[in-house]
């Protein structure tokens, strides 16, 4: 399980398995490769779990009848991992990745280098920007891309949702626990969330609905104080006092630093076959990263296990100097 020397540099010691990223993909890939004694270290940056941290309530994963909260999981599985022996490391940003000259790949961080036989990448999403006018401006001071991390700071006030996934209208729930009033806009005269999560929400008194409108304008001067929202079938403008705003209008994968190394599709997701195969050898990918049919926690740990059980089997062939390492 220690890692070994590098060659060229014994200050950067070469890991088998190099994990980028901590959410639920990221944490079983690295339950399944330190508990197959392979040296592995997992890059994460903020909290261990990712988006699944940040969640308060998580109640359709297997194993949780009465639910479980997303940080209470997410540790669970880096404990897990650790006792297995997988290291952790704290990073802020993986600033570039790329093959070594003499075989696997260096994984450059704000934090230093690590080289590594072999490579998980499981980066994870963070939320879209709407690129309305003062969303920049009120980062901080009234705009936010999270509920969990901020809704406290609205207790007894008024907070706009915009969005009408499942995203949008649990966060949205969650605020009510603090703000007297939660309105959500959406640009649709239905929601896209989950049946049971739209109940839930209809049934909530502080939960308000905006229909076919699009947010137009944040108003405020030091700090958000209203947003100008626009009908879409009418390009009617209206205002709604606010104190906050939080969007969840979908998500952008964190793969800006392996454009042109790996392949990538139109959106930035990675592309593999159906072992996880990035379009290099030694190079998996799981998660919400991936080109995939379903973004939920349950098939993030079902594909960060195939990629661990991958990664295994490459480094297997890695032993045999005649091996193929294009298939596995």
């Amino acid at each position: 399980m220690t890692p070994t020397p590098d060659p060229e540099t014994a200050a950067t010691p070469t890991y088998d398995v190099v994990i980028v990223g901590a959410g639920p993909a990221g944490l079983t890939a690295a339950i399944y490769c330190a508990r197959s004694r392979v040296s592995t270290l997992v890059l994460e940056r903020n909290l261990a779990g990712g988006q699944m941290a940040l969640t308060e309530l998580i109640e359709n994963y297997p194993g949780f009848p009465e639910g479980i909260g997303g940080f209470d999981l997410s540790e669970k599985m880096k404990t897990q991992a650790v006792q297995f022996g997988a290291e952790f490391r704290e990073i802020t940003v993986v600033e570039a990745f790329a093959p070594n000259p003499d075989g696997g790949y260096a994984v450059t961080t704000d934090q230093g280098e690590v080289h590594a036989k072999a490579v998980i990448l499981a980066p994870g999403v963070e939320g879209r920007r709407s690129d309305v006018p003062g969303e920049a401006e009120f980062i901080g001071r009234g705009v936010s891309w999270c509920a969990t991390c901020d809704g406290p700071l609205y207790r007894g006030k008024q907070v706009a949702v915009i969005g009408g996934g499942d995203s949008a209208v649990e966060e949205g729930i969650y605020l009510t626990k603090f703000a007297d009033s939660v309105t959500v806009i959406h640009r649709r005269d239905e929601l896209r969330a989950s049946k049971i999560a739209q109940e839930r929400a209809f049934a909530n008194l502080k939960m308000h609905f905006v229909w076919d409108a699009v947010p137009h304008r944040i108003l405020g001067e030091s700090v958000v104080a209203g947003i100008e929202y626009q009908n879409v079938k009418t390009h009617e403008l209206a205002t709604l006092p606010v104190n906050g705003v939080f969007i969840f209008i979908g998500q952008i994968p964190n793969t800006t630093f392996l454009k042109g190394i790996v392949d990538l599709d139109q959106s930035g997701y990675i592309r593999t076959d159906e072992l996880l195969r990035t379009s290099q050898p030694g190079v998996f990918a799981c998660g919400d990263a991936r080109v995939s049919p379903l973004k939920q926690i349950a098939y993030a740990v079902g594909e960060g296990a195939l990629a661990g059980v991958q990664a295994e089997r490459y480094l297997e062939t890695l032993a045999w100097p005649v091996a193929d390492n294009t298939t596995l």
